[in-house]
Order: C-alpha cells, then structure tokens, then sequence
C-alpha cells in the first residue's frame, strides 16, 4: 500500500482532525474500535463547510501495518482525498501522537482549528494533552455506543485512563520549559535585524 507523502496535505483554512490509534487484527485489518473511530471523524469531517485535513496517527502495534496507514486506507476507501491526510505512522502512545502531530502541525504553520477523534472514555485525556500542548483542541462526537461489546475491558479501559491523565499531563509539563527556550530563542532571531 503506497503511503501519503506528508508533503501532500495541506492545512491552511482548514480544521485538522487528529484521530488517535487503536489496534489492528493479525491481517491487517482495522479493529472494531479503530473503525469506529475513523467512521466518527470521517462522518464530522465531511459534513463540514470545509473538509479538514486529518491526521490518522499510530504506529505499528503488535501486529503490522502501521495504525496510521490502515486509517488512511479507510479514509481513502471512503472517498477523502489523499492531499487530506498527513499519515503519523510512528507514535507509539497518545503522549507520542500529540507531540509528533503538534510538530506536524507547527511545521505547517497550521491556523485552522484542532479537533481530537477517539472513542469516549480516551476523549479527555487527548484534549487535556492537546491543549498542554499549546493546541486548542475541542472534539470530534464519539463514536456512538460502547467501545467494546465486553463490560470488563470496558471498564479496564475507562480506569486505566485515571492514571494515564495525570502521568502523561506530568511529561508534557515537564516538557514544556524547553518548548518556551526554543520559542524565545526563535522570537530573538525574528526581532534581530
């Protein structure tokens, strides 16, 4: 499968949604919960005014190919255009895609607005980390209903995410001194003639 040059999407004028990875089957195929995902922001995305660009993010699990590459597929196969999708193929948590798609981004000199498509219970650990850092996300609907048709990984999912908030709000605090040495140091080559 050819994969979308990151050259190839634009951002300018329009939102960017970010759809956070799920997992993908032994032959590739998206999981349940990575569809329904792609489904949510696919069905948001394109009843807009003006299609976004999204950035379908993950790399590979425990089973190959990439997350993001199966979401561009879908993404395709529904119709999207490949100059709107900026595949991220190798983040390996949540922490990883909101660091490497706010680079992305940032590269772009991105201006239109940040959406986040995940299933529910991830939903607030993505906006929280996407607005620590320095992106003012808001959310892509859900997916409609349940996750899982199990109720004990459901809820395996929804208390892991306790932890998960405060630790991944933690690294990216602490992350955050470096971004701001960066951005004066920049700003002081801009003003200096």
């Amino acid at each position: 499968m050819a994969s979308v040059s990151p050259q190839a999407a634009t951002t300018t004028g329009r939102d960017a949604v970010i759809i956070f990875g799920a997992g993908v089957r032994p032959d590739g195929s998206p999981s349940p919960t990575l569809a329904r995902r792609v489904e949510a922001a696919w069905r948001w995305g394109e009843a807009r005014g003006v299609p976004p660009v999204y950035l379908p993010s993950g790399g590979v699990g425990r089973h190959g190919p990439a997350e993001a590459e199966v979401m561009a597929r879908l993404l395709r196969d529904a119709g999207v255009p490949a100059e709107r999708i900026l595949p991220e193929p190798v983040a390996r948590d949540t922490l990883d895609t909101v660091l490497i798609c706010r680079s992305m981004l940032r590269a772009r000199r991105h201006r239109g607005g940040v959406r986040a498509a995940t299933s529910a219970y991830h939903l607030p650990r993505c906006l929280l980390l996407l607005r620590l850092a320095g992106l003012p996300a808001r959310a892509v609907p859900p997916p409609a209903g349940p996750a899982s048709r199990r109720w004990k990984l459901r809820w395996y999912w929804r208390l892991r995410e306790v932890p998960a908030i405060g630790w991944d709000a933690l690294l990216l605090v602490l992350r955050r001194p470096r971004w701001d040495r960066k951005r004066r140091t920049a700003m002081r080559g801009v003003r200096s003639p």
